[in-house]
């Protein structure tokens, strides 16, 4: 007769503990390895040339109030520390890359656009489709909002002091919308409507981060600049043409690194 053997408590609670700690090492490895496989899209746009002087804004409506406060002319503003430009939007060009993009799920944030000191804040407004655009007004004087949208339904929206208006951004748009104040005509804002949330806007100092790209992978880039048209630039140090603005980057793991985007001086302008 054959006798069968069953572990007992003790050798069952040991194998229990050895399972669950290979368990959480394959899921440890298995985050690295993913994490492992992104990509970060790093690059420094840099104005090549003395920057020019660029006036503020002189307002001609509601001077008293508007007057107070120093308006920058934001169609072109260049560091003069550094030559680095604010503003450039760069973003995944979904006609050209869109399958590869991983999937991500829809935040559905809320961003807000502020008629500030007579100006808007901020210039630009990068989002996803779903998500919404809170547009305030904490002047003392009424604003406001002229969105020229060309998916979603564009509205010209009066904002009076100490109001806000809520609008959804439901489809992605095919180019940065501009947003105006036909009180104030100076004032003029982007939103930037993707599929995806694989953009960035250039800080102060020039700078672009885009993360969690796919590696492996070559994916084309759009960019756009109010000032101008951003395709002969040179890309470490040498004369590139992004055709219709756009280029192209086999991602690598890791930081991809374009360095300094010298930009000349004949492209873009602040009238």
């Amino acid at each position: 007769m054959r006798t069968q053997i069953f572990p007992t408590n003790s050798v069952i609670r040991r194998l229990s503990i050895a399972f669950a700690a290979t368990a959480c090492v394959s899921a440890t490895l298995a985050a690295g390895t993913a994490s492992a496989q992104d990509a970060t899209l790093k690059m420094r746009f840099v104005y090549d040339g003395t920057p020019p002087k660029v006036e503020n804004i002189d307002p001609n409506k509601d001077a008293e109030y508007c007057g107070k406060h120093v308006i920058p002319n934001e169609k072109m503003l260049v560091n003069p520390d550094n030559k680095g430009m604010r503003n450039v939007i760069v973003h995944v060009y979904t006609r050209s890359s869109g399958k590869d993009l991983p999937k991500t799920e829809a935040k559905n944030s809320t961003h807000v656009l502020a008629n500030d000191q007579c100006r808007f804040e901020p210039h630009v407004v990068v989002a996803q489709s779903g998500d919404k655009l809170r547009i305030t007004n904490p002047d003392e004087v009424g604003h406001n909002a002229n969105l020229n949208f060309i998916r979603n339904t564009a509205q010209n929206l009066m904002i009076p002091a100490g109001q806000e208006k809520l609008v959804d951004l439901s489809d992605a748009e095919p180019a940065p919308i501009p947003v105006d104040c036909n009180i104030h005509p100076w004032m003029r804002a982007y939103v930037v409507v993707l599929e995806h949330p694989f953009a960035d806007v250039s800080d102060a100092d020039g700078n672009i981060v885009i993360e969690g790209l796919p590696a492996g992978k070559e994916i084309t880039f759009a960019v756009r600049y109010e000032g101008g048209k951003l395709d002969e630039v040179k890309v470490g140090g040498k004369e590139t043409d992004w055709k219709r603005q756009r280029f192209e980057v086999d991602l690598k793991a890791g930081v991809n690194d374009l360095g300094e985007i010298l930009v000349p001086a004949s492209a873009v302008s602040a009238d």
